[in-house]
């Protein structure tokens, strides 16, 4: 007989979603469907708030990439405003962002994912954890929690808070950056380089473990989109997107914050409150793609910094063309780590790093502005519309994990398919599915922030998932 599974909800991710496996007469999956059941309406209870609010509200959207809505909003903001904004400014900024990829990826890499890493996939659930991580393994334990705190205590030490902080705001930053925490900050690197340098060397060491994996999870070959600087140089901040095809192959390059709305479309699926993006001129499904760290690093020339170089061209040994498999993603939040220490120590050594110019003024110029920064999660996008007082009307925010939706829900088809059999269930299989999602680390609370009608899909399937009656919203 046909069986429906459900893991719900999804663990070691931020937010709340389920996985629905559906299985034919012979235990073989057919069918399987991420699903986020959460809703949150930022969009919608910003309207009327002043522009200039913007930021500090939609740090609130996540608490652990604050830095990057705050900038992507500043970012609209100042569109809206016609300014260009200090240079210190933008340096202060990209450590900030720095800072929060860092720690971001630490969380994402060591607490959730390197349990079934270090562990196995088929670890009891039971030790299964970062507490397990930590037993066996110390040193891998606090590497992990070494990385977050450098990342958290940048951010703090910028904006006085590690997270939700108001220092990012559409001109600028409100603080110059003082000598002492200067300091400070160049103080904690040796002991970040060797965090890194030793979680870099394990996941290398432990790689081939994962042959089936590898294999399985989200491998399919896709599009790609990631911000570049000068010369397609690695770029989180300032730059502008790319988009290359499956091969490597440019498709759209250049692509701005006010060209994002006119180029990638937002479809809707009648099981998930996440949107699914798409390269327009493909259409929906056949141009969706994939962002985040697996992108960037597939999609940029060079990284900028001597080390990041080095394992960047590494990296690209483990397949032919653009990394297609979504496993890699554990390995390119290492590569970023290790570029985002290199980096912020480069910038901290900028002449101008101290300057007490950090903050441009002016009122409402036009009436509409858009603004992306890199996540840590991928790429994301604000766009805001305002009256003549400044005043929010509307706004739509375009999350990374929405755009890497459609591979996802493709990936736990595959990974699933693979690995679960009805008449054999065991808890490795299901974690293997779980495991796949993992690798994206989406983030569900800042994916669901859809404006508009939202669809809704109630189905009510007989003993053997026959369609009954559907009721459609």
């Amino acid at each position: 007989m046909s069986q429906t599974i459900t893991i719900d909800p999804v663990t070691r991710l931020e937010g709340h979603g389920k996985i629905t496996l559906h299985l034919n007469d012979a235990g073989v999956v057919e069918d399987a469907q991420f699903t986020v059941t959460q809703v949150r309406g930022f969009e919608k209870f910003s309207e009327g708030r002043p522009f200039y609010e913007m930021p500090s509200l939609m740090a609130r959207v996540c608490g652990i990439c604050p830095v990057s809505h705050l900038l992507a909003s500043a970012k609209a903001g100042e569109a809206i405003m016609a300014v260009q904004i200090p240079y210190t400014a933008k340096q202060l900024r990209s450590i900030a962002n720095l800072a929060q990829m860092i720690q971001s990826h630490a969380l994402s890499f060591f607490y959730l994912s390197s349990p079934d890493l270090l562990l196995g996939m088929d670890a009891d659930p039971a030790t299964r954890h970062i507490f397990g991580v930590a037993a066996a393994s110390p040193a891998i334990g606090k590497a992990g929690i070494g990385l977050r705190r450098f990342g958290q205590t940048i951010i703090e030490l910028l904006g006085t808070k590690r997270i939700h902080t108001g220092w990012i705001v559409a001109g600028g930053v409100t603080d110059a950056l003082t000598a002492e925490k200067r300091e400070k900050i160049l103080a904690m690197l040796p002991e970040a380089r060797t965090n890194i340098r030793l979680a870099l060397d394990w996941y290398k060491s432990i790689l081939p473990n994962f042959p089936g994996e590898i294999a399985t999870f989200a491998s399919e070959p896709s599009a790609f989109l990631g911000m570049v600087g000068e010369d397609g140089m690695f770029e989180l901040s300032d730059g502008t997107l790319t988009l290359i095809d499956p091969k490597g192959k440019a498709i759209a390059e250049g692509i701005t914050a006010e060209d994002f709305d006119n180029v990638f479309g937002e479809a809707v699926e009648p099981y998930s409150f996440t949107k699914f993006s798409y390269y327009k001129a493909l259409g929906y499904p056949e141009g969706s793609y994939r962002v985040g760290p697996l992108a960037r690093l597939n999609i940029c020339k060079h990284m900028g910094t001597p080390e990041a170089d080095k394992e960047l061209a590494e990296f690209r040994q483990l397949e032919s063309g653009p990394v297609q498999s979504s496993f890699h993603f554990h390995h390119a939040r290492l590569v970023e780590i290790l570029y985002g220490i290199e980096k912020v120590e480069e910038i901290l050594n900028d002449a101008d790093i101290l300057s007490p110019h950090v903050r441009a003024t002016a009122g409402v110029n036009r009436l509409e502005g858009s603004g992306f920064s890199e996540a840590p999660r991928g790429t994301l996008m604000h766009h805001y519309k305002v009256d003549v007082n400044g005043l929010m009307r509307w706004s739509n925010l375009v999350i990374a994990t929405g755009q890497n939706n459609h591979a996802m829900n493709r990936g736990l088809l595959q990974v699933a398919k693979a690995y679960v059999r009805g008449n054999e269930l065991d808890q490795g299989m299901l974690n293997r599915c779980e495991a796949m999602i993992r690798t994206f680390d989406p983030c569900l609370s800042c994916s669901t922030h859809a404006y508009g009608k939202m669809p809704l899909e109630i189905r009510l399937l007989g003993p053997n998932r026959e369609l009954l009656s559907t009721v459609r919203r």
